[in-house]
């Protein structure tokens, strides 16, 4: 059934797996091939790969050990170029974006693939969720919940209608992407213009300036019709990240294509 060697475990070793000899510490026993929750037979697979990016893949399975909110067992890491694969299965939502967002913050890593899949342990009907996610809404002052609709399948929320801020549409998404049985969200609400291109432009410069953890003076703004566009490098992809928060707080912002690079 599985080729280059691999095979299951022996007979009375129910969690007996192949181990991959590479890296070190809990991230030198992550298995190849393990059996999950659900009864299936999962297969991690370990491409070929050069020195860096074994170090970076290790780096990162070490980093999502070191999380107590990643549950590692079921997850495989690959990497290649400095974009890392995130493969597998949790049991919630939240813990899907735990993962990438600890894959993120690894030094040397500049984008994550994320195919972790959600398996719920405990099935909820889209009507359930729905019922949940509205009041979950209705409860955030930040949330002007009258604004908003939402339709659920299959455990995957869509979020849609306008409102004024990038906080309001952000923490709309917050409120209900961590509710029992939901798979995943898209955050489809949209944002009114409400300022001139030139006074974006300025507020968004002057937010990065100001900003302890962004370098800049390696950022360019370009802004039009609520359209903002960064371009220029950065350390880290933690860094890119808080450039492009900086740009979404300024009044008017409808959209923020971040176009930075991460050069480590």
């Amino acid at each position: 059934m599985f080729e280059n060697g691999d095979e299951l475990a022996r007979d009375g070793e129910p969690d007996a797996l192949r181990r991959c000899p590479s890296g070190s510490g809990r991230a030198s026993l992550r298995p190849l091939v393990r059996e999950n929750k659900y009864g299936a037979m999962i297969l991690l697979h370990r491409a070929k790969s050069n020195i860096a990016d074994t170090d970076l893949r290790d780096r990162v399975e070490r980093q999502l050990d070191w999380e107590p909110e990643v549950p590692t067992v079921d997850i495989g890491v690959t990497a290649e170029d400095g974009v890392v694969s995130l493969t597998g299965f949790v049991n919630t939502y939240a813990e899907k974006l735990a993962a990438e967002r600890v894959a993120l913050k690894t030094y040397g890593v500049k984008a994550v693939a994320n195919d972790i899949q959600v398996k719920p342990l405990f099935k909820k009907t889209d009507a359930d969720i729905a019922s949940a996610a509205l009041n979950a809404l209705k409860e955030r002052v930040d949330v002007p919940d009258e604004k908003i609709k939402l339709a659920v399948k299959d455990g995957w929320i869509t979020l849609e209608g306008n409102v004024d801020w990038y906080y309001q549409k952000n923490a709309a998404e917050f409120a209900v992407k961590y509710l029992a049985g939901v798979k995943g969200v898209t955050n489809s609400i949209k944002l009114k213009p409400q300022v001139s291109t030139i006074e974006v432009k300025d507020e968004i410069e002057d937010a990065l300036k100001r900003h302890a953890e962004v370098d800049a003076r390696r950022i360019s703004v370009q802004a039009a019709d609520g359209k903002v566009t960064l371009r220029g490098n950065v350390r880290s992809w933690f860094e890119k990240v808080e450039a492009g928060t900086a740009a979404w707080a300024a009044p008017g912002v409808t959209e923020v294509s971040n176009q930075i690079s991460v050069v480590p």
